[in-house]
């Protein structure tokens, strides 16, 4: 699995100017096709399906256990960072809404069938803030990755309490907090739209925390998931 969520934030000023309403209905449109392509792209990862990988069968019977596992991945991973954009703007004064981009989520099912994911399912529109306000930029982009850290602290600390009871529920935690840190660090990568590029212009030495701090979270998550099978590594 690679990648994660394409996610920025871009200065729109033909946009609608700051509703009453936190959500439209084509903002809520827009988000539940995004997440339910991307549980289905988790899905079809989990279940080891596809057209290269796999000896099940795309239309075998999938477990209950992996679409709830891949919804709450999506729920967090992708929903939760993208709502994360959307409350920092907001508290900043600005209107903004998620969009899904189509070719985007096209290209997550094409990718996802190939056995890999890469996904960009749109992004957070932002209206009105200057791009000239590098801070207001930085906190809105840095918003999305710090939600991913604190869902994915969450669910490895769970994953450390639920192993030492030999719970079959360490791994699907870890499997969250891996998902959640990968999503992160990708976002905060310093390249064109990307979350990181945002954080960066607003301060290099805040850019280099966050990205050191979540690759890092990365790195441990990985290896408790895919070399270990434990949240405890080889403490």
């Amino acid at each position: 699995m690679s990648g994660g969520p394409y996610t920025y934030s871009v200065w729109t000023p033909a946009a609608p100017p700051l509703a009453t309403h936190p959500t439209s209905r084509t903002e809520l449109i827009h988000i539940t096709i995004a997440f339910l392509v991307l549980t289905f792209d988790l899905v079809i990862i989990l279940s080891g399906r596809g057209l290269l990988v796999g000896s099940t069968g795309l239309f075998a019977p999938i477990s209950v256990f992996f679409v709830l596992l891949a919804a709450a991945a999506a729920l967090t991973g992708f929903i939760a960072h993208e709502l994360a954009h959307k409350l920092v703007a907001r508290r900043l004064g600005y209107w903004a809404e998620f969009r899904m981009w189509p070719f985007g989520l096209f290209l997550s099912v094409l990718t996802s069938l190939s056995g890999f994911l890469f996904a960009a399912p749109g992004a957070t529109m932002v209206n009105g803030m200057d791009p000239r306000d590098l801070r207001g930029w930085g906190q809105t982009g840095v918003a999305g990755p710090v939600s991913n850290l604190l869902f994915a602290t969450g669910f490895y600390l769970a994953s450390l309490v639920t192993f030492r009871y030999n719970s079959p529920a360490a791994g699907a935690l870890l499997f969250l907090a891996l998902i959640n840190t990968l999503f992160a660090t990708f976002n905060l990568l310093p390249l064109g739209p990307l979350d990181g590029a945002k954080v960066f212009r607003w301060g290099a030495g805040r850019w280099v925390a966050a990205f050191v701090g979540s690759a890092a979270f990365l790195g441990v998550s990985y290896a408790a998931f895919y070399s270990y099978g434990s949240p405890f590594l080889a403490w």
